[in-house]
């Protein structure tokens, strides 16, 4: 079904995930591998997504307010782990996260009109007090105290990497506007020096004193690097390094710019290192209404899954199942969630599994849609204990603890066989399928001869046969034998099912035969679009290996009447008298002229 992989792609899960945020592509994910049989749970979710169904501008805007919430536990991680910086962005998805998770509350409020509300009183879904329990008012605190130190436009606005507000801290605003004066005050040191130079510089550029962080003041001179011979006269100057660029720049230490180290440092990361730790205060406080932001988010997730189900529901008709305790199945015009997408028109099938007939034998040329059905079969009862709609006009399902699938799939990284595989699988299903659950049965038997594929499907139809209420059992095969040949037991659970086609000559050999998909009650005994003379054939040699004997020759009107032109011949030459006949006359006579 796709769960688990990177690009789940063309799956179910795929097609019922329209969850907007991450924790509820999570959440629905869990859903999917781990299905439920509490009734009580499976009924809450039906009846919300029913509610939702009811009122879609609440739906929509829940939905569009959805898409602004992100996982809040992981980036509270991100905040606090040492390691990674915390940029202005992040605090904006933080506190638009808040706010999201704020406005559900006051959609439910607003948007939940006095007819609404009775209905969800009369649904029993408490989906508001859920709302008003799961995000509570330390959310707001929350944004507040966030708000009161972040200012994510500052970042913007000084073009500089900075976050926390102005007049929260005496000192971290002397530094800043330190910083931020810091190119005007250079300018006039660097005048000033270039003035105390004891030569002339005939530069294209005046030299500067920069600011490079984590490294300190240096003098920059454009273009040429400054000569031995004036070196010697510069006792204070000295060499760091140097750039290549459409300017050369060579960098060095003067005493001045060692005065600058002393006075101001590395001003930048003193700024830097100020905001860290007031920010790391921040977290620390958000970080202790952790579980109230945990629990805000878990009622995003599943508000988000419940609304994907229900956008499902309505695109592609889907109807709510009644599930029940009993062990029966009643679907009508069930339908494969993904088989009906890929063609223009879908052939739906009825299901009625009670207490007999809960064994369908089902029978059918290939391409009848035999798999097709016992899949979609499947995935109706799977859908439903997830708490989603299902594709069909009405679904009675029964409490189901497993499915067992015995489907003839194989991955490409499995060293067993087919074969192999499904006996494991059907082996698995016969010690633990109880009444309750689910087996579906493709081809089983047909990986190995075909005596021993029919005595293993007619020995696994009698076990399930055999039980006083046996579990429901969907079984497709093409070995036609186990009804001809007395494998089966009479019993009352085996119903035999097929799938119709329509022939128009009525002949069995005919290949213009019609697929119909429908699953009508009988037997298919003939072989559909294969010749007779064939299907003869093969019944001949057939034959002929079981007996232990010498395949004989095919036999044909042609070939019979070459076989007396033959003998005909071979009893004339034996018959003719070379010293007295007519040669020319004998061979005209043995092979006469073609017309």
């Amino acid at each position: 079904m796709g769960i688990g992989r990177a690009k789940e792609g063309f799956s179910v899960f795929g097609i019922l995930n329209k969850c907007v945020t991450p924790m509820g592509r999570r959440l629905l994910r869990a859903w999917f591998l781990r299905p439920i049989i509490d009734i009580d749970v499976i009924n809450n979710r039906l009846n919300t997504i029913s509610f939702f169904l009811c009122c879609e501008e609440v739906m929509s805007a829940l939905r569009e307010t959805l898409k602004s919430v992100r996982d809040v536990p992981h980036m509270l991680k991100k905040f606090n782990s040492p390691s990674s910086s915390c940029t202005s962005s992040d605090w904006h998805t933080f506190l638009k996260c808040i706010c999201s998770l704020l406005h559900i509350n006051k959609i439910f409020e607003v948007g939940i009109s006095e007819h609404l509300a009775n209905k969800l009183q009369h649904m029993s879904i408490d989906l508001v007090e859920k709302a008003n329990s799961s995000i509570t008012a330390e959310l707001d605190y929350v944004s507040n105290l966030v708000i009161g130190v972040i200012d994510v436009q500052r970042s913007k606005e000084k073009g500089y990497e900075t976050l926390v507000k102005e007049n929260l801290c005496d000192e971290l605003d002397e530094l800043r506007m330190v910083y931020e004066g810091l190119p005007d005050f250079l300018e006039q040191v660097s005048a000033n020096e270039n003035a105390s130079f004891p030569f002339s510089l005939e530069c294209r550029k005046a030299p500067l004193i920069v600011y490079v962080h984590q490294i300190g003041y240096l003098m920059c001179f454009f273009d040429e690097k400054i000569s031995e011979a004036l070196l010697i006269g510069l006792q204070d100057f000295e060499f760091a390094f140097s750039e290549d660029g459409e300017e050369r720049r060579f960098y060095y230490h003067t005493q001045k710019t060692r005065e600058l180290d002393n006075l101001l440092g590395d001003i930048y990361h003193k700024i830097l290192d100020m905001e860290r730790a007031i920010i790391r205060d921040l977290v620390c406080r958000v970080l202790q209404f952790l579980p109230q932001l945990t629990k805000a988010v878990n009622f995003a997730a599943e508000l988000d899954c419940i609304l994907s189900l229900a956008i499902v529901a309505r695109q592609n008709n889907y109807v709510r199942p009644i599930l029940t305790e009993d062990s029966i199945l009643e679907i009508r015009n069930g339908r494969h969630a993904l088989q009906e997408m890929t063609v223009d028109t879908f052939v739906p099938n009825d299901t009625k599994i009670r207490s007999a007939g809960r064994i369908n034998i089902i029978t059918g040329p290939n391409y009848s849609g035999k798999s097709i059905y016992i899949k979609q079969v499947a995935l109706v009862v799977f859908l439903a204990h997830i708490g989603s709609f299902v594709p069909a006009d009405s679904a009675v399902v029964g409490l189901t603890d497993r499915i067992f699938c015995a489907m003839g799939s194989k991955s490409m990284t499995t060293e067993q066989s087919t074969f192999m595989i499904d006996l494991h699988q059907v082996g698995t299903m016969l010690r633990h399928a109880t009444s309750r659950s689910l087996c579906l049965l493709d081809e089983f038997g047909k990986g190995t001869l075909t005596e021993d594929g029919i005595g293993l499907l007619g020995g696994t139809i009698s076990h399930f046969a055999n039980y006083d209420y046996p579990p429901k059992v969907l079984l497709s095969t093409h070995l036609t034998e186990i009804f001809t040949e007395n494998y089966l037991p009479q019993s009352e659970h085996i119903k035999c099912c097929t799938m119709s086609v329509l022939n128009p000559d009525g002949q069995a050999s005919n290949e213009d035969i019609i697929f119909l998909y429908r699953l009508v009650p009988g037997q298919a005994l003939l072989s559909f679009g294969v010749p007779s003379e064939v299907i003869q054939r093969a019944a001949s040699v057939l034959e002929d290996i079981h007996s232990k004997r010498p395949v004989r020759r095919m036999i044909c009107d042609n070939l019979a009447a070459k076989d007396k032109q033959y003998q005909d011949a071979m009893a004339k030459l034996l018959a003719f008298d070379p010293r007295k006949g007519d040669l020319n006359h004998f061979f005209e006579d043995v092979f006469p002229p073609e017309a």
